[in-house]
């Protein structure tokens, strides 16, 4: 009779979880860093539609323009921090975490493989106000470092300014610079 009512139980557990849509799934998960791709997932409506005056500067050359972006747009923009986000299976013991003061840090175990070397993530009011990644990758060939950061306003709780800027270097080849910045308006 226990038996019974445990499969059955198990069964309406399974039945349940498997009926609920994928977002809802993802909300009930317990990730073991912080959630970066939620968080803008979470961000980004509220900037949608917002004008940013944009920065880009390839090797030296600079170019200012004044934009409209869409939740789309925006995705696109950071796309890096998407890329940054280390809740995935393989990375689940390859980082530290630590706090400090208002900061939450994971870095990169000096024995783990991952691109992403470090985040850091500052909290104001219960809620992150900053976040900065590096990540790096090199090989024989090649090499790639990138560096964001995102800033809340505290005032809005919006997106203020951010920045991404990558290096990168293929033998043979001069190493090419790209640093976009942005300040909503």
């Amino acid at each position: 009779m226990r038996f019974k009512n445990y499969l059955i139980l198990s069964v309406l557990v399974w039945l349940a979880w498997s009926c609920a849509p994928e977002g809802e799934r993802k909300k009930l998960e317990k990730l073991p860093y912080f959630n970066l791709s939620g968080f803008f997932d979470v961000e980004i409506p509220k900037i949608a539609g917002a004008t940013v005056i944009k920065t880009s500067r390839v090797n030296g050359e600079e170019k200012t323009v004044e934009l409209v972006y869409s939740e789309e747009n925006w995705k696109e923009e950071f796309a890096a921090f998407y890329d940054a986000d280390i809740n995935s299976p393989s990375l689940a013991q390859a980082y530290s975490t630590d706090t400090k003061y208002e900061y939450l840090i994971h870095e990169l175990l000096p024995e783990a493989k991952g691109k992403v070397k470090e985040i850091k993530v500052r909290y104001a009011k219960d809620y992150p106000s900053s976040i900065t990644f590096h990540s790096r990758e090199e090989n024989l060939f090649f090499f790639s470092s990138t560096i964001g950061e995102f800033h809340l306003n505290l005032a809005t709780n919006k997106l203020d300014h951010y920045s991404i800027e990558t290096t990168q270097k293929v033998w043979f080849l001069k190493p090419t610079n790209i640093k976009i910045s942005g300040v909503i308006k």
